[in-house]
């Protein structure tokens, strides 16, 4: 398993600070991917919400698969993901929301056949990156239209300087980051000191 330490270190070795508070990690995480060292990241998640219930785990394509599904072998669950767009394949029966990417700048229409998440549902949401927070957003509400119940939200990488990791907390949702950076300045990382760290 993965100390949070481990993560941190792997940021600041692998990591790139991109103008526009992009924070590259392709190396490991979004484009090429490290399935070891992914595979430790799922252990950590299913520490933190392996006793919570979770029934399956909702995440967004592309980029929050591979960890999702990292975290599901773990804690034994099915992931559901929401597509973008209007995938032809998909049935009219659909539960959609806005997201508007931060890295991209697009709004896009992410989406899930109904079929595959019940009122009877207890989800973890996971994602790869969390900022501003509006895929959270976007999944949570997918979650609502279901009547599903959402036991928390869980991603890799959180820039707690955006604010959004913390407005979900304010609300109650509990929202678990594997790294928070507190701050990305001239190419400098700073992370947040976590109480849950391992």
């Amino acid at each position: 398993m993965i100390s949070i330490k481990a993560l941190e270190e792997k940021i600041l070795k692998e990591g790139q600070v991109l103008s526009g508070n992009i924070l590259k990690v392709g190396s490991f995480l979004n484009q090429q991917i490290d399935t070891a060292f992914l595979k430790e990241m799922g252990k950590e998640i299913a520490r933190l919400f392996g006793d919570s219930g979770v029934t399956k785990i909702l995440t967004v394509e592309a980029s929050g698969i591979a960890i999702a599904v990292a975290a599901a072998f773990e804690m034994d669950i099915p992931v559901v993901f929401a597509k973008k767009g209007g995938a032809k394949n998909m049935s009219e029966d659909r539960l959609c929301a806005e997201v508007k990417s931060f890295t991209k700048g697009t709004v896009n229409t992410i989406s899930v056949d109904r079929e595959f998440i019940k009122n009877q549902d207890k989800l973890l949401i996971i994602d790869d990156f969390l900022a501003d927070g509006n895929a959270l957003r976007g999944l949570l509400s997918i979650a609502d239209g279901a009547g599903a119940t959402v036991i928390g939200a869980c991603t890799a990488i959180e820039k707690g300087f955006q604010g959004g990791g913390d407005a979900l907390r304010n609300e109650g949702i509990r929202v678990e980051s594997l790294a928070i950076l507190d701050e990305m300045a001239d190419g400098e990382i700073k992370f947040r000191l976590q109480t849950n760290a391992m």
